[in-house]
């Protein structure tokens, strides 16, 4: 049957630079490899020795479309060695804040970087002209992202308000109505979408690997647990504890991290769709009728499914975003107003260790800080979203090669539906490399 080689230089669609480099030998895949390019950035260097007021605004350019997260995150480390407790006001704005950016983020991933994949075309443009309701609608739903994280943290990218303890500005209950009255206008479209990614084709893959989230009783939490769970050992930890639960390690042909469960050595996923896999039953109740309508119910282990689970998510954001932009628009004092102040909280500075965690639009995130007696960084360790699933993409990808060529089909198959795979992760290649 002779020898094919299946090679993309830079996958298109994705954020970063990244090759693909599969290998067939009669009939057999010999080599199947994600190769990320990308040069180290050094984020964990380049904190070392910086005040603690700092850290968080450049850990922030860690990512464009996850900076949200990554501040939120280095506070909750921060916060965790000055044994600081905020208010409830200051969590339900930080979760706005993480959940603007799962808006920025989602939308941009099912429709600029994988509906084109499903419909015929090699770019977002041509959907333009195709579809154009369909194309104004999904940059609508960005937009709207933009303007909940500008209103939250103060800019659409790179938040300035959320800092240690609280925030350093609010929009007026008036601003809080008219979010909550944009964000419902959306929940049709949102819902549209969990359809219309549901109805496109892909292959019955199923992952081997473990998949990881955040977990709380009762909550669908992406701020305010420090509990993770690999859903289908039902093994937990604590994120303080995530270097005893997760072991790092680099490959020889690939510049990104990639990580395993250590005390298995699996791979595993974190993402929208670990998330749904570990807490459906508390979705949104119109999440959850979405979910359910499009039969995205746990156990499911398809990793072409995190399109779907994005879309699900992109309506429980919505619903849950509405609720608790009303909330805040409640007078101190109002039956549903949220408990405290947001301004910054007091607090001592000391010495410690701290891990933040939280759900990043893309999956679990952890920032762990060793901090000195001046407040200054001795020690920082960032483990984002992608570096976690690197190990198990190139598993399910080689999975999906094996499948393939035993189904005969040809090598241009074999290219986009693995290109297809990757895309559906959502990688985010430039912050696998730390």
């Amino acid at each position: 049957m002779g020898k094919t080689v299946v090679s993309v230089d830079h996958v298109a669609r994705v954020e970063g630079h990244g090759d693909i480099r599969v290998v067939i030998e009669n009939g057999e895949v010999k080599t199947c490899e994600l190769e990320v390019v990308e040069p180290a950035r050094l984020f964990e260097s380049m904190v070392r020795g910086r005040y603690f007021e700092e850290v968080p605004y450049i850990a922030s350019r860690v990512c464009g479309i996850c900076s949200s997260s990554h501040v939120v995150t280095d506070l909750r480390a921060i916060e965790q060695i000055f044994g600081v407790e905020v208010s409830e006001r200051t969590r339900a704005l930080r979760e706005l804040l993480v959940y603007g950016s799962y808006l920025q983020n989602h939308a941009t991933h099912l429709f600029v970087f994988a509906a084109p994949d499903f419909l015929g075309h090699k770019s977002v443009f041509p959907l333009a002209d195709a579809n154009r309701e369909l194309f104004d609608n999904a940059l609508g739903l960005k937009a709207l992202g933009n303007e909940l994280c500008t209103k939250v943290g103060g800019r659409s990218i790179h938040p300035i308000t959320a800092v240690v303890g609280g925030f350093t500005h609010e929009m007026s209950a008036a601003e809080y109505l008219e979010m909550a009255d944009k964000l419902d206008a959306a929940g049709e479209f949102a819902l549209a979408a969990v359809d219309l990614f549901n109805d496109f084709d892909v292959v019955d893959v199923q992952t081997e690997g473990e998949m990881l989230a955040m977990v709380a009783p009762g909550a669908y939490p992406v701020i305010d647990s420090d509990t993770a769970r690999f859903v289908r050992s039902g093994a937990e930890f604590q994120a303080v504890d995530v270097d005893d639960a997760v072991e790092e390690y680099v490959v020889g042909h690939s510049a990104a991290y990639c990580a395993r469960v250590r005390a298995t050595g699996k791979p595993y996923m974190t993402s929208a769709l670990a998330r749904i896999n570990a807490s459906w039953d508390n979705l949104s109740r119109r999440a959850r009728f979405a979910a359910a309508k499009a039969g995205l119910r746990p156990p499911e282990y398809n990793p072409f499914a995190n399109n779907v689970a994005q879309a699900v998510e992109i309506v429980d954001a919505l619903e849950r975003c509405a609720v608790l932009c009303r909330r805040l628009a409640e007078p101190a004092g109002a039956q549903d107003a949220f408990e405290g102040s947001s301004e910054p909280v007091a607090f001592e500075v000391r010495a410690g260790r701290g891990v933040g965690f939280t759900e990043a639009p893309r999956g679990a995130l952890f920032h762990e800080l060793e901090l000195d007696e001046a407040g200054c960084v001795v020690r920082a360790s960032i483990m984002t979203p992608t570096a976690q699933n690197i190990a198990n993409l190139e598993a399910d990808m080689r999975q999906l090669a094996e499948k393939l060529v035993e189904a005969g089909e040809p090598q241009e198959v074999i290219q986009l539906e693995i290109e297809k795979l990757v895309r559906a992760y959502d990688p985010c290649l430039s912050c696998s490399v730390h």
